[in-house]
């Protein structure tokens, strides 16, 4: 089974997910190991920069008692002009258990699940989607709130270009949070309802920041220094308005002084950031364990 979009889960499986991702959290940090996938392979296929999501795949993999084989892309066939679609072609010739992708093309990863006879798990692709990096930020809710009904929660950035605010705006609501997108105008969606980032934030349970995609931008976003955290980014003034247990979170990474004060991403009574990553292993173990449907 492939995990490419949070459309794609019902919400039984999200809370399979979800309460697997809580189970192996636990284990994790108890020192458990758990070895369903012993003797399988894991192929991460990532053509865009990453740390924490590769980085977690590969964790949550070796937890898993899997191997993990990682395309080096910039000195791959890939240089030479091959497809991705030859690529995939290729990768599936070798007969890997599990492929995480990760592209810069909108509906990559379906078209590579679409020749893969291994499950296809959507790292990012383009624009459009994340559903794991949804699926862990909502299990690092849980973990710290348990229920998310009825919570409000502030998605502030570059909203035009976050696959990450996309497959959250998808999921979070399905487990009753009430989601709010928020950012300058000129990033924001052409049809997302206009708000301000100061209204998004003023009452927020959780306040989500991201950064600005500067990579994906066709000019160059025109702020001087200090100038986006001032109009946009999130500083204790802004957060003062928010919930008085509002809590904190940001995908990764982190651009400090740009939207987000380094003295608010280090609160650790407010700040998620770090409990996000440790999530994240724990959620793709999950995510993993469902995608090939063995389990211990």
């Amino acid at each position: 089974m492939d995990l490419l979009s949070i459309d794609s889960l019902s919400d039984s499986q999200i809370a399979t997910i979800l309460d697997r991702a809580q189970h192996f959290f636990a284990d994790n940090r108890a020192g458990r190991s758990r070895k369903a996938l012993a003797g399988r392979i894991l192929f991460n296929l990532f053509y865009e920069n990453s740390t924490r999501t590769l980085m977690s795949f590969a964790t949550a993999a070796h937890r898993l008692g899997a191997s993990v084989v990682t395309l080096p892309v910039e000195q791959s066939s890939v240089k030479k002009g091959e497809t991705l679609a030859d690529t995939a072609r290729t990768l599936n010739a070798m007969r890997p258990d599990v492929l995480v992708i990760r592209n810069r093309e909108n509906g990559s990863a379906e078209a590579v699940a679409a020749i893969m006879d291994a499950p296809v798990i959507n790292a990012g692709d383009g624009t459009n989607e994340h559903p794991t990096q949804a699926l862990l930020d909502a299990a690092t809710l849980q973990q710290r709130l348990g229920s998310l009904d009825g919570v409000k929660v502030a998605i502030c950035g570059d909203i035009r270009h976050s696959r990450v605010a996309r497959s959250n705006a998808k999921l979070l609501p399905r487990l009753g949070a009430e989601v709010q997108l928020a950012g300058p105008p000129e990033l924001m969606p052409n049809d997302a309802p206009t708000t301000t980032v100061d209204d998004a934030i003023a009452g927020a349970d959780v306040v989500m920041m991201l950064r600005v995609q500067r990579e994906r931008l066709d000019s160059d976003f025109g702020d001087a220094p200090g100038e986006y955290l001032e109009l946009y980014g999130l500083t204790a003034k802004r957060l003062a308005s928010a919930a008085p247990e509002v809590m904190v979170m940001h995908p990764g990474p982190m651009n400090r002084g740009v939207e987000i004060d380094g003295t608010i991403a280090d609160e650790p009574q407010r700040s998620l950031i770090t409990l996000q990553v440790e999530m994240s292993v724990a959620t793709r173990m999950a995510c993993l364990e469902f995608v090939t449907g063995i389990k211990n």
